[in-house]
């Protein structure tokens, strides 16, 4: 399961508006390689399925992932930073075993 915090989920609901996406688009996050750390995270708003992948809702946010970026997300929350050390989404990964000084690329 992928968690999404009220930070997140406030920042979510501003870009869908901002943007202009419908209330069907969903977030999708999956995994790509790349980054500094091998593998980097991905962000987009969706409305499309593919075969494989899930979806799960928290705090009326509903998130899809595909069927390889789950083995890499589960456990995951999706979080917001607008501090001083940063602005943008992060993930608290429980499977990464570093992290990158972005937090945009991560290493399992």
């Amino acid at each position: 399961m992928i968690q999404v915090s009220d930070k997140a989920k406030e920042k979510i609901d501003q870009l869908m508006v901002e943007e202009g996406y419908s209330p069907e688009h969903k977030v999708r996050v999956s995994v790509k390689g790349g980054g500094c750390s091998g593998l980097m995270y991905d962000l987009t708003f969706d409305t499309k399925l593919e075969d494989g992948d899930e979806i799960f809702s928290d705090k009326g946010v509903e998130v899809i992932v595909d069927k390889r970026s789950m083995l890499y997300l589960l456990g995951t929350t999706l979080d917001f930073s607008d501090g001083l050390n940063g602005k943008g989404f992060q993930f608290l990964n429980p499977n990464a075993s570093r992290t990158c000084g972005c937090g945009e690329s991560f290493a399992v």
